[in-house]
């Protein structure tokens, strides 16, 4: 038998449904997927938790799973030795007691764990697999440090959310080269938080269009009667937004106009001239949806999540991890998160500065799609008897 690969996991937070508690509880207990139950072919050796509150259960899984906790990232890399002693990383910066900014910026301390992370592959001459959850930092400076500095040290890396990985209803997914003339993607929640992940389900689909992704030209955010008002001038089309919210079922009788609170919307132009807009529509629907005018056509599709079990849907995610940190290879382009992290950053700088229009020629993220599809369902709700890993006792038995 091959030696398993030994895993830190580096968290904010570890409570009931936080990141860590979705990502890291599913390297211990395995997870779902609509084949089965998948048991984890790696170890997490090391763990370290930035705070632990009064909800934590990270310290008693820790107990139970025999991983030791340790009092700082450094520690928690060597996992009991001198130097490097762990052969991939999971960065869980996610949730946690830590302020907002003036700009609503939610000011988790991705950066500073990368550059600790960095600095442990810098003093040991190695550098593992990292992988980075959602987008890579609040401010994307901090993200463009970042990534030069895992292209210094040689990082392996793959970051981003559950979303490009959930079911689709329709099953919608375009082909390399696909003629995408114009995209939209609906979402809800927080405007960093959740706008993070609506900006990254449409990414994952409009990087696939004719020429790949190009880069962003410039960013916009809307909101309230300015966003319809732009809607009504023709900067986005409302068809492609009933499109997508038609794909969504159990929505309130109405339009969004009447249900949706504190509404908002990101326009978002391309370097190729492709026109995106994303629209936060809470108080009116509670998940996400995509819709494109392809060759002149309309498509759309609802990203259907499941959130019991833990949040079933990261198993999808959590199976990608694994294989990334098995084989060193990505199973998307990380430069992806990099562009998204771009874009959110150029959203929220955009509200706080009047909502003006920003132009971004540092947004020049140019990359093409991946050819090797990544492990992902490909039906349209989740099938098959899959079981519930918090069902598991520590040995993986019912």
């Amino acid at each position: 038998m091959s030696k398993r690969l030994r895993v830190a996991a580096i968290c904010t937070i570890y409570h009931p449904g936080a990141h860590a508690d979705v990502i890291v509880s599913k390297f211990l207990k395995g997870w779902s997927v609509d084949e089965g139950y998948i048991a984890p072919e790696v170890d997490v050796v090391s763990l370290y938790i930035d705070h632990v509150l009064e909800n934590d259960i990270g310290l008693k899984l820790a107990e139970k799973f025999g991983v030791p906790v340790y009092p700082s990232i450094r520690r928690a890399l060597h996992a009991g030795g001198e130097s490097l002693g762990v052969d991939a990383v999971l960065l869980i910066g996610e949730h946690g007691d830590y302020p907002w900014n003036e700009r609503d910026r939610h000011m988790y301390p991705r950066r500073f764990f990368f550059e600790q992370i960095a600095g442990v592959f810098g003093e040991s001459g190695r550098s593992v697999p990292v992988f980075s959850d959602k987008h890579l930092a609040y401010d994307y400076r901090d993200a463009q440090w970042m990534w030069n500095r895992a292209e210094e040290l040689k990082i392996p890396l793959m970051a981003g959310s559950s979303l490009p990985l959930a079911w689709r209803n329709p099953w919608l997914e375009h082909d390399l080269e696909t003629d995408i003339e114009e995209a939209l993607t609906v979402g809800f929640g927080g405007i960093e938080s959740y706008g993070y992940h609506t900006l990254e389900a449409l990414q994952c689909m409009v990087e696939r269009r004719r020429g790949g992704e190009t880069g962003v030209a410039s960013v916009q955010c809307l909101e309230g009667d300015e966003m319809w008002r732009a809607c009504d001038e023709g900067q986005w089309s409302r068809d492609l937004m009933e499109a997508a919210l038609d794909a969504i079922p159990g929505k309130p009788e109405g339009s969004p106009t009447e249900h949706a609170k504190e509404p908002a919307a990101f326009l978002v132009e391309r370097n190729d001239g492709l026109r995106t807009t994303t629209l936060m529509l809470g108080g009116y629907i509670e998940t996400w949806a995509y819709a494109a005018r392809v060759a002149g056509q309309v498509q759309a599709a609802c990203f259907n999540l499941v959130r019991e079990g833990n949040h079933a849907h990261f198993g999808y995610l959590c199976h990608n991890i694994q294989q990334f940190f098995l084989s060193g290879t990505p199973p998307y382009p990380p430069e992806r998160t990099l562009l998204v992290t771009g874009v959110i950053d150029a959203v929220m700088n955009s509200r706080y500065e009047g909502h003006r229009r920003i132009e971004t020629p540092w947004l020049d993220v140019a990359y093409t799609s991946y050819t090797e599809m990544p492990y992902r369902p490909l039906s349209s709700h989740p099938e098959g008897g899959s079981i519930d890993p918090d069902a598991l006792d520590i040995t993986g038995r019912v």
